[in-house]
């Protein structure tokens, strides 16, 4: 298989932070996502790719082994184990590692250590690990913001899994030793589910502040009251001060989402008034506009 440069795939540099990274996987992965490319295989393979690189680069550890090693990334450990064992026998004193000097290419040694031959014609059998699965998880907004347990069928094998409120989208998580078999006696892959969660609610979020904008009519602006507004969870009662202004906002502490992994604890929820205008007014009613407007006057 061909070496990708992940880089290139998410079009970021490679002195990209964290924050360019997610903003750069978040905003390819909406342009490819398979709901919106439906048919298209190249839209389909682009798609796996940017997931690729997103598991890769957005993992602090994973992403300085790729720098270093490229392609072989996944193997850096065995490379440094062996590094270390050739040193404590002397290896490094012949100028490099076991034969070939320090300025060739590193696949040269990932062959010879997995599965090809070494550089003195003998087949190496050192256990590798297994191939790790990659899965994504489609799931509303509403399905995360509570803690809930599913069942997940992947490569023809049932697994339960735990989903923690406040998932975001786009992350992912690791289950040890749920990969691929190695071939030579090693220890399984390991199993990558990356979350792809859309919003279908009316509330914006952000973080884990939830934004709404309700209306609100124009004589319970001027004279104050009392309204019912939807939240997340449930229905609320909040009381509008007279002379309420358009765009005024108002934060309901607490009733945003969850935060990821602290049970019990939750965002805001902002909601922003946007007053209506009348119309259609009756006779009687437009009368009593014009009094308000001489009142005004005198």
């Amino acid at each position: 298989m061909a070496f990708i440069d992940y880089y290139k795939v998410l079009g970021i540099e490679k002195s990209a932070t964290e924050t360019e990274i997610k903003k750069a996987y978040r905003k390819m992965a909406r342009t490819y996502h398979p709901d919106l490319n439906p048919d298209d295989k190249e839209a389909e393979i682009k798609f796996k790719e940017i997931n690729e690189a997103n598991e890769v680069l957005s993992h602090p550890e994973n992403r300085k082994k790729y720098d270093q090693y490229g392609e072989n990334w996944k193997h850096s450990e065995e490379f440094e184990q062996s590094k270390q064992q050739r040193q404590s026998y002397g290896g490094d004193q012949q100028g490099g590692f076991g034969g070939f000097s320090g300025g060739g290419d590193y696949s040269d040694f990932f062959e010879s250590m997995f599965g090809g031959r070494s550089a003195r014609g003998r087949t190496n059998n050192r256990q590798s690990k297994g191939e790790d699965f990659h899965a994504e998880l489609h799931l509303d907004l509403k399905d995360v913001y509570t803690t809930e347990k599913r069942e997940l069928t992947i490569n023809g094998k049932k697994i339960r899994l735990t989903i923690p409120a406040g998932v975001e989208n786009g992350q992912q998580i690791k289950i040890n030793g749920l990969g691929g078999e190695s071939i030579n006696g090693g220890a399984k892959g390991d199993l990558y589910i990356t979350f792809t969660i859309e919003n279908r609610t009316k509330f914006k979020l952000e973080k884990t502040n939830l934004y709404s904008t309700i209306d609100l009519d124009l004589y319970s602006a001027i004279l104050g009251g009392e309204i019912t507004v939807d939240t997340f969870d449930g229905k609320v009662k909040l009381k509008i001060i007279p002379g309420t202004q358009n765009g005024t906002k108002v934060k309901l502490k607490g009733k945003g989402f969850p935060i990821y992994k602290k049970e019990g604890h939750f965002g805001d929820l902002y909601i922003t008034y946007q007053i209506i205008i009348p119309t259609n007014l009756s006779e009687k009613e437009k009368e009593l506009f014009e009094e308000l407007v001489q009142i005004k006057k005198t």
